[in-house]
């Protein structure tokens, strides 16, 4: 019988190695450890390291001075270790930069040693994990010669976690941070939250959500805050606050939060001063202004700008970011609310001072199953845009849905802007080399909670390393990722790697199939935004309401953004506006979202729209029955407790992928004459 496991460890369970060959290799690599360092973020490499190495290796590995006999691991700064007699060349060092590392094999008459290395502390940190990380999926380390560096220089996760303790949009129970025992009482999970999140290459937290409370800048809260800070910094983690834009008033007590006013920018940047004399490495601020009733500039009749500028003056000296969500869509500036936020930012490319970046969600809508990239990406040259993408699984099923998003995020990145011409993928935007930027970030809104598990579901813990995978190298495949995660997780057996490889890697596209084929979007049930309700039509805005978003009638389906309709077609590069504004030659995944289309028009599989919607919503019904197959024959290979939670969410998954089903093709049905 296999020992239950709550899912505690996330990635991080060390197993023993099982492949005996694999094993004898290992133990013969690895016959002691030197760490040529004395600090807190050593202590952690030290600690991981005589935790893993002989939980992996089924015995104890000594720490030995570095040129001892005997095959050896050794961890050191680029420093250390040329000071021990090790060549590194000038080339290879620059290319780690900051955070990057360096692993090699490398041999002497006698002795064969693995080098870790990198320029700092926090280079070694994340190589030894790397090497780990290796032994973990049964890697060879033989003859190694790794040199990685992060694509993206700021690469976040962000808490929509409230002071109360309670999560917006959270679906694993509380909040991670005990602010009612803070500063007084640290938690040891928060250590266990930054050991995870750095294992993968996460460099920072936003900690709470950007529908910011006041008191979150107040001295009480900012000692609190600087308490995690204390935590997570031998991890290589900075800390990021959001903040609500009228705090000046709610916390102190000036009349207007209007950023051209003196007294204004002067209350911000004594409040800034007094965040870095508490967190020298506070990493920046993000604000939500403007936006589903949060104060904003535009109501002091500024805009974007001035605000980001303001905040951008006051922690620009320290070092410190603004990051500036785009997420606006006031429909009196456009009718499509797809539209908004392009007609805001755009104009005004090239006036945020230095320190700003305007954060942008992958898609023009709102973390739908799929969207068509944002047009914000390629558009705006002379500001540095962050990406944010959603890890909590607010439109796809929440806790309850296996959806593995690597497939979604690296289609995003992937998908050519055209913005310079063919080449112009979003990637590049996002990691600078477009456009000539030196400071990058993407932020991924965390799914992190009290639970045991992290995540409330297990498989929800793939999202969470993925996307700290790809937010540090986006050349790797889903597939790459899937894989790591899988033999970490659950198993090097062959028989689960292939088939929950298989399983997963499907989950996205089927996702869509049984919710929101075809582009269309925006169907969930209101406020909680789960389960279907495509005829919601009672909100107090017009573009709160599902209909707004498919516009079924007898005619036909979907949203009319071409050229003769809200022309969102036209905030795209050619040849993209060309190709989406055409019914023949828009891509099928997006075809609802650009076009109002006759139910009898027929689409490339021959079938006509409503029986291609039929064909879809069973076809994706059908692969959550054939998930829980898969599942079903892995009993006995994973430990009973992580195997009945998985059976039991599968079942939900699959009665509720039924229900998206039959209510939205009755739905539709009702239109098909």
């Amino acid at each position: 019988m296999r020992e239950d496991e709550d899912g505690y460890r996330l990635w991080l369970r060390y197993p023993p190695v099982d492949d005996t060959a694999r094993l004898s290799r290992y133990r013969q690599a690895i016959e002691f450890i030197s760490v040529l360092g004395n600090s807190p973020v050593f202590d952690c490499i030290t600690g991981e390291l005589g935790i893993a190495l002989p939980s992996l290796l089924g015995k104890d590995i000594p720490f030995r001075p570095v040129g001892s006999t005997g095959n050896s691991v050794v961890l050191g700064t680029a420093a250390a270790v040329r000071s021990a007699g090790f060549h590194l060349t000038e080339k290879d060092l620059a290319k780690a930069g900051d955070e990057g590392y360096l692993i090699r094999s490398v041999r002497d008459r006698v002795n064969n040693c693995t080098l870790i290395t990198g320029n700092t502390e926090t280079g070694v940190l994340h190589g030894m994990f790397a090497f780990l990380r290796l032994i973990q999926t049964n890697k060879s380390i033989d003859d190694i010669d790794i040199l990685s560096a992060p694509g993206v220089k700021r690469r976040l996760l962000c808490h929509w976690e409230n002071i109360d303790g309670s999560v917006e949009r959270g679906y694993a129970g509380a909040s991670l941070w005990k602010w009612d025992e803070l500063p007084d009482t640290v938690d040891s999970r928060y250590r266990d939250y930054a050991r995870a999140c750095a294992s993968v290459g996460i460099n920072g937290s936003i900690l709470n959500n950007p529908n910011a409370r006041p008191e979150s800048l107040s001295t009480e809260y900012l000692k609190k805050t600087a308490a995690l800070a204390d935590v997570f910094r031998p991890w290589g983690i900075r800390v990021y606050l959001s903040a609500a834009f009228d705090t000046p008033v709610k916390l102190g007590g000036l009349s207007t939060a209007d950023p051209r006013h003196p007294d204004v920018a002067r209350w911000w940047r004594e409040k800034i001063d007094e965040i870095y004399g508490l967190i020298p490495d506070f990493g920046g601020i993000q604000v939500k202004a403007s936006s589903e009733g949060q104060s904003g500039p535009q109501q002091f009749g500024a805009n974007h700008a001035d605000g980001a500028n303001m905040l951008a003056d006051a922690l620009s000296p320290h070092g410190g970011i603004v990051l500036w969500r785009a997420f606006v869509y006031d429909t009196s500036i456009d009718a499509d609310r797809a539209k908004c936020a392009w007609k805001e930012f755009v104009p005004l490319d090239g006036t945020f001072h230095n320190g700003t970046f305007v954060q942008v969600k992958n898609g023009p809508v709102d973390f739908q199953p799929r969207e068509p990239f944002h047009p914000l990406f390629g558009a705006v040259r002379k500001t540095p845009l962050a990406m944010e993408f959603q890890i909590t699984q607010e439109y796809l099923g929440q806790d309850v849905h296996l959806v593995y998003l690597a497939p979604m995020w690296k289609e995003i990145l992937g998908a050519d802007t055209f913005a310079s011409g063919e080449g112009s993928p979003v990637a590049k935007i996002i990691d600078g080399s477009l456009y000539g930027m030196t400071d990058t970030a993407i932020v991924g809104v965390a799914n992190t909670g009290s639970e045991p598990n992290w995540c409330g579901h297990h498989f929800a813990q793939a999202n969470w390393y993925a996307f700290g995978r790809l937010a540090w190298d986006y050349t790797l495949t889903s597939d790459e990722i899937c894989e790591e995660w899988v033999r970490m997780t659950w198993s090097n057996d062959d028989t689960v790697v292939a088939s929950l490889k298989a399983m997963m890697l499907g989950t996205w596209e089927a996702c869509i199939d049984y919710m929101t084929p075809l582009g269309l979007h925006h169907l969930m049930q209101e406020g909680h935004h789960y389960g279907p309700d495509p005829g919601f039509h009672n909100a107090p805005r017009e573009d709160w309401n599902n209909v707004y978003y498919h516009k079924a009638d007898e005619a036909g389906l979907g949203f009319d953004r071409s050229r003769t309709g809200s022309n969102a077609v036209s905030q795209y590069f050619s040849p993209l506006k060309e190709r989406f504004d055409a019914l023949e030659t828009c891509p099928e995944e997006y075809l609802l979202w650009f076009h109002h289309v006759p139910w009898q028009y027929r689409l490339g599989s021959g079938r006509n729209l409503i029986e291609e919607l039929r064909y879809r919503y069973e076809r994706g019904v059908s692969y959550v029955g054939q998930m829980r197959q898969v599942w079903n024959s892995l009993k006995g290979k994973i430990d009973g407790e992580r195997y009945e939670h998985v059976r039991r969410k599968l079942e939900s998954q699959e009665e509720n992928a039924c229900l998206w089903r039959d209510v939205c093709l009755k739905y539709f049905g009702t239109f098909v004459k």
